[in-house]
């Protein structure tokens, strides 16, 4: 069962990575980042569960845990019935997998490999089902979700499964005048200097937080989703129509996103899913905030159409270039004065 990637060997050396992907893989060394992902109970416990409720599934498959972290996936499966799970993982962390795994009596059930998933070389030809917790900020961002893709592609039986197999990003509108003040306002006074040019540079940037629920004051809307069993790597540039009504006589500041996660569920059962929105219990992947330039004064009814284009960024592919255009249209008092179209670009890195 042994691999050509012996313990303690990388099969990807760090040094031919380029500088942005040496980063993105030394993020995940430190203890800390991994601490967070566990105590993300909602997180955490809906793979679990996801697991459990398909525990015939697992039982006796060879399973692929794309991008293993402590392992904890990886356990869960073996756990539950899987015959043996292939652990994959770029960063040093996996030395602390390995520990664990074996700690927990799981060494003969699960082989961990360093590396990455395009260079190690699997103990199995084929596997039947691959777990990965892939997602990142607004689901895409320095995602690894082409590497779950390749897993698939290369790696997964016909008809095997991908635990969680759909994914959907999701819009609204939210009033948050006064942090998006504070985010401004801060640069037209530095210590008594005019550090304005700044502003646009600030605003470019959406912001990963946690929105309270109340804040969001328009319907919901669907931008896209994807099913991961027949996602190809060009539908993750997209471009996506929204419309959203306003909820009442308030602000509309920005637009917050957020993505929702569904697992295969057997026939007949409702699958288990979870949600990352602010009317959600708290994700460590909080909620993602655009801030449009312009504010839009709303009254209840007033539509707001758009279309948000997403792509990774030219120079670094992990980092992404959204486009938000959009028209505003205002009805009853003082429409033609309230109604706005605009265009704003923002860059996650």
């Amino acid at each position: 069962m042994m691999s050509k990637t012996a313990a303690g060997e990388s099969a990807t050396q760090k040094g031919a990575l380029s500088h942005s992907e040496q980063h993105y893989f030394d993020s995940y060394d430190h203890y800390g980042i991994h601490e967070e992902m566990l105590q993300d109970s909602v997180r955490t416990l809906s793979y679990r569960n996801a697991i459990v409720q398909n525990k015939h599934l697992f039982k006796d498959k060879i399973v692929l845990d794309v991008g293993c972290g402590t392992g904890i996936l990886s356990m869960f499966a073996a756990k539950n019935g899987a015959k043996h799970v292939i652990g994959v993982d770029m960063s040093s962390i996996i030395e602390m997998a390995r520990e664990i795994v074996e700690l927990n009596g799981f060494s003969d059930k699960i082989t961990l490999l360093r590396g990455k998933l395009e260079d190690v070389e699997l103990p199995f030809p084929k596997v039947d089902i691959i777990i990965s917790e892939w997602m990142g900020y607004f689901l895409l961002y320095e995602s690894m979700l082409d590497t779950v893709l390749y897993a698939r592609d290369h790696y997964l039986v016909e008809g095997g499964l991908i635990f969680p197999d759909k994914c959907s990003l999701h819009i609204a509108g939210l009033e948050d005048a006064q942090y998006k003040d504070e985010k401004i306002n801060y640069w037209h006074d530095v210590y008594g200097f005019d550090y304005s040019p700044f502003i646009p540079l600030v605003m470019q940037e959406p912001i990963v937080d946690t929105v309270q629920g109340n804040v969001v004051n328009t319907t919901r809307c669907q931008l896209i989703e994807f099913d991961l069993n027949t996602v190809q790597l060009s539908d993750l540039s997209f471009k996506a129509k929204f419309e959203v009504e306003a909820k009442r006589q308030d602000w509309i500041n920005g637009l917050i996103a957020w993505f929702d996660i569904v697992f295969p569920a057997p026939e007949g059962k409702i699958p288990v899913g979870f949600s990352t929105g602010a009317h959600s219990p708290y994700t460590h992947w909080k909620q993602t905030v655009f801030y449009l330039k312009e504010n839009l004064e709303a009254e209840t009814g007033d539509v707001l159409r758009g279309e948000l284009t997403c792509a990774p960024n030219k120079r670094h592919n992990r980092d992404l270039d959204i486009k938000i255009t959009y028209d505003f249209e205002a009805k009853g008092i003082d429409a033609a004065r309230r109604s706005k179209s605009g265009e704003d670009t923002f860059i996650m890195r």
